[in-house]
């Protein structure tokens, strides 16, 4: 897979600079940039020789914008969340486990990383596929941004194509089969207050299932055709 590096609304220019340098320390060169300050002279001084890859990297102003045609969404946090947001942030995978799951398969794997003092978003994380996390001490476990972004990085360099890779749904398709789902969930009149933490639930079994085109396709006409079983039953009554 190809990976692509998000950095969430990076309040720091330093630490853009940074990120970039590492990325191609590692053999990358997609940088993303979700809302940035600006980028002036700190930044390209802290990149050094990767000042081509930060002078060409995308700046865009949503995820929605940075995630478009990723096959699979990984993201980062240092909180593995409990209680009600446990399905949120887990189960979380290692940067190791992350390069399992990415060789073999065809596609972009975006990387989201979120802002310096508060990470992703818990909307950001709803986002993501998968989550990954990198075993820290629990005195301190908040790496810096660039750090993070070397360790996941270092994991992954060296994953190599091969021949029948498997191709993965795009972000977009994934999208339409949760919509689908939603309004699914809507017609049996699942209970209300359970709603969204089923969706979640399910964002992260799908997440972590792989899905192919064909799938995804498969689990939508499953959903069709329960709802025209439905419609029949209830215009039959």
């Amino acid at each position: 897979m190809e990976a692509r590096i998000i950095l969430v609304e990076p309040k720091n220019e330093e630490n853009i600079g940074a990120v970039a340098r590492v990325t191609k320390n590692f053999g990358f060169s997609d940088l993303c940039l979700v809302r940035p300050p600006d980028i002036g002279k700190k930044a390209f001084s802290v990149a050094s020789h990767a000042y081509d890859l930060l002078s060409a990297c995308t700046i865009v102003d949503s995820v929605e914008a940075a995630i478009a045609g990723s096959a699979l969404v990984a993201g980062t946090t240092a909180k593995l969340g409990f209680s009600v947001n446990r399905h949120m942030r887990m189960p979380f995978f290692s940067p190791h486990e992350l390069r399992e799951k990415a060789e073999g398969k065809s596609g972009t794997l975006s990387l989201l990383f979120g802002r310096e003092d508060m990470g992703l978003l818990n909307e950001e994380i709803m986002q993501c596929d998968i989550v990954v996390y990198i075993p820290t001490s629990p005195v301190y476990p908040v790496m810096n941004l660039s750090h993070a972004v070397a360790v996941v990085l270092y994991e992954l360099r060296d994953v190599e194509s091969e021949s029948g890779e498997r191709e993965l749904a795009c972000v977009e398709d994934k999208e339409q089969l949760f919509a689908h789902l939603r309004t699914f969930l809507d017609e049996i009149e699942y209970r209300e207050h359970k709603r969204e933490k089923t969706m979640l639930m399910l964002r992260r079994i799908l997440g972590r299932a792989e899905l192919t085109p064909r799938e995804v396709r498969t689990l939508r006409g499953i959903l069709s055709k329960a709802e025209w079983k439905i419609e029949r039953e209830e215009d039959s009554t």
